[in-house]
């Protein structure tokens, strides 16, 4: 038998070998009793059995692990490398087999979720929020894009499910209705349309209305506007180069006003008053849906889907 001076020296060799974590146990177990009899006795087997066990093992990695007298048996050099080695892989081990137990019983994974709304505050907040109570150990990832890049990331398996507004969504996917969010105008606090309790569409006639160029719901955006555009005298729209936060102060300033949707209200925004759009029917609304694979098995994305059904039961996913 080859006496190795380190186990560094037996590395690409372990790669090749198929050891029996049973005989890494055993191993273990003898250094830590110091004794191949006690170590035996502990685990209620034979000692024979045991030094054969390791005989095989050390006769299969090519090194001695023990040195044997009268007293016990103490690690060689090699042997002590060897066994941290042996302790971090059955630790590893046991850390993959109980989160596969977990995986078994729908309670750990990952959950990979896209929205083009805001997460200041709204049902998408408090649905997210539920979720991480229910299942703590799901790794739950967010992503915001906008809606074009949020079919993509769906399509590719970047994401499991995404939430955005409106429709004409990818024929392939599966959705599902969810709520729908009140629109508002953001204003100045001295702007004339702030003195009243809503805005109504013909309100907006000669005003600035402000869209950010970055905005990651730009679709939902031009969803908004249709109305705003087909009216006969309708605002001026002017697109400008800034994130939706930084919107708020261009319209703080007194360079216009903005649309946002009531999850985006909550937001910090001094100087700003926000006032229900209105239509001859009552509040504007936009609607959001739920949209995922039907290939996509997850048991996390599951359990996703069944809170959605308690949250909102009159919804199709229900």
């Amino acid at each position: 038998m080859v006496r190795h001076k380190s186990f560094v020296d037996l590395r690409a060799g372990i790669r090749r070998l198929k050891l029996d974590l049973g005989q890494l146990q055993l191993a273990i177990a003898a250094a830590e009793f110091g004794s191949f009899r006690r170590a035996a006795d502990a685990l209620t087997i034979t000692q024979s059995t045991l030094s054969r066990s390791i005989q095989l093992l050390e006769h299969s990695i090519g090194i001695i692990i023990f040195e044997r007298s009268r007293a016990g048996v103490t690690a060689t050099p090699a042997g002590l490398d060897f066994l941290r080695t042996a302790r971090s892989i059955l630790e590893q081990m046991d850390r993959l087999v109980a989160r596969v137990k977990l995986a078994d019983r729908d309670e750990c994974g990952r959950l990979a979720i896209g929205f083009s709304t805001s997460l200041t505050a709204g049902h998408l907040r408090a649905t997210l929020l539920e979720y991480s109570a229910r299942f703590p150990l799901v790794k739950l990832e967010i992503v915001e894009r906008s809606r074009s890049q949020l079919a993509i990331a769906l399509r590719n398996g970047m994401v499991d499910l995404y939430v955005a507004a409106g429709d004409s969504f990818h024929i392939n996917s599966a959705i599902s209705r969810l709520w729908s969010e009140r629109v508002f105008v953001a204003l100045p606090h001295d702007h004339p349309l702030a003195l009243q309790d809503g805005v109504l569409w013909t309100d907006l006639s000669s005003q600035v209305v402000l869209i950010s160029q970055y905005d990651s719901r730009r679709e939902l955006q031009a969803f908004l506007y249709t109305g705003l555009i087909t009216s006969t005298a309708g605002p001026r729209i002017e697109h400008r180069d800034v994130s939706r936060a930084e919107m708020r102060n261009l319209v703080s300033m007194g360079l216009g006003i903005t649309l946002v949707l009531e999850s985006d209200v909550g937001s910090n925004s001094s100087g700003l008053v926000y006032r229900e759009l209105r239509d001859s029917k009552g509040p504007s609304r936009v609607g959001f849906f739920a949209v995922w694979r039907h290939d996509n098995e997850s048991p996390a994305l599951a359990n996703f889907l069944k809170l959605l059904t308690e949250r909102y039961p009159s919804s199709s996913l229900a």
